[in-house]
């Protein structure tokens, strides 16, 4: 439902054939979508757009370009190889897979087909982490980080529960913080992390630690809390030589605490994320351009280093070297 309400938003974006095992959804009946971000549900209109119950009628339907696929983890890699194999450019929402050999697969297969594929790590075009982005190029070493995202554990798609379709709350959530570690920081030499896991009991968090070559540590934290009530929240603080640059969604805008002891909010773009990140995409595959900003290969980095991490919490704060 996101996704639709971005597309509506983008000019150049014609919205074909949406697919749905669910005849209410298929009708345009979104009223019972939840989620954790993005709005309550609602009524959408597609009289104008094809409708289809299987993805492969969508994908032999030659007024569609692109495919966006917004389906449960385990089916990302089948998805996307049927819509490369058709000829189709693919957005597929994070995590790109489970694994880091399935990653692997549907790289593969974006080379072997000459299309763009992109995973749909949202961050890397929210306003407040463009902020971050902006700024670090100028505060000199980063001496330290953190990252968190939390949540109430998902009770509105029971997927979600299942370790082998989802990979839990850290695949959902931590996720989306490991990716930024790796956008600005590159891959660590090695890691820790402990936490807790119950996904029947919609508990699943982390706290993990990220260790680079030059000394810096970036904490990681996170994952699901108790379900239905628990609100939703995250937040950064980046501590450089040139200063401190720190968001929470919790009423603290993008601010940059200078080493002089100056102090501003940072200018961010009231644009919403989902649809830069779909304006984006469509923008690379209309000019057939690998997406430079949320490249294939570093999401596939997110997903290795993101199941690393849930090995090193088995293990109990023990410290393993990053070979990805």
């Amino acid at each position: 439902m996101v996704h639709l309400k971005a597309i509506r938003n983008i000019p150049h974006a014609t919205l074909a054939a949406v697919v749905s095992e669910d005849p209410v959804k298929l009708s345009g009946d979104l009223s019972a979508i939840a989620g954790n971000l993005g709005g309550p549900g609602e009524k959408m209109d597609f009289s104008n757009v094809a409708q289809y119950t299987r993805i492969e009628d969508c994908l032999n339907d030659k007024n569609v370009d692109a495919v966006d696929l917004c389906l449960p983890t385990h089916l990302h890699e089948s998805a996307t190889t049927a819509a490369l194999r058709a000829g189709k450019h693919v957005l597929v929402e994070k995590p790109m897979a489970l694994d880091g050999e399935q990653c692997a697969r549907m790289i593969a297969e974006a080379e072997k087909a000459g299309k763009v594929l992109m995973v749909a790590q949202v961050l890397r075009f929210f306003p407040a982490y463009l902020a971050l982005r902006d700024a670090l190029p100028s505060l000199g070493s980063v001496r330290g980080a953190l990252f968190r995202r939390r949540c109430a554990g998902p009770a509105w798609a029971k997927w979600l529960a299942s370790k082998e379709k989802s990979g839990g709350g850290v695949f959902d959530l931590v996720i989306h913080d490991t990716d930024q570690c790796i956008q600005h920081f590159g891959l660590p030499e090695s890691v820790s992390a402990t936490g807790y896991e119950d996904l029947a009991g919609g508990i699943d968090v982390m706290e993990s630690q990220l260790y680079y070559a030059n000394g810096m540590v970036a904490t990681v934290s996170g994952g699901w809390h108790h379900p239905k009530a628990y609100p939703f929240s995250m937040e950064y603080t980046v501590v450089c030589d040139g200063g401190t640059v720190e968001y929470s969604s919790a009423g603290r805008p993008p601010a940059l605490y200078r080493a002089n002891g100056e102090h501003e909010e940072l200018r961010t773009e009231e644009k919403d994320g989902y649809q830069a990140e779909i304006e984006y995409f469509l923008d690379c595959a209309a000019e057939n351009r690998q997406p430079a900003i949320c490249s294939p290969r570093d999401s596939a980095a997110a997903v290795r280093l993101t199941k690393l991490l849930s090995e090193a919490r088995a293990r109990n704060g023990e410290k393993i070297k990053c070979q990805l």
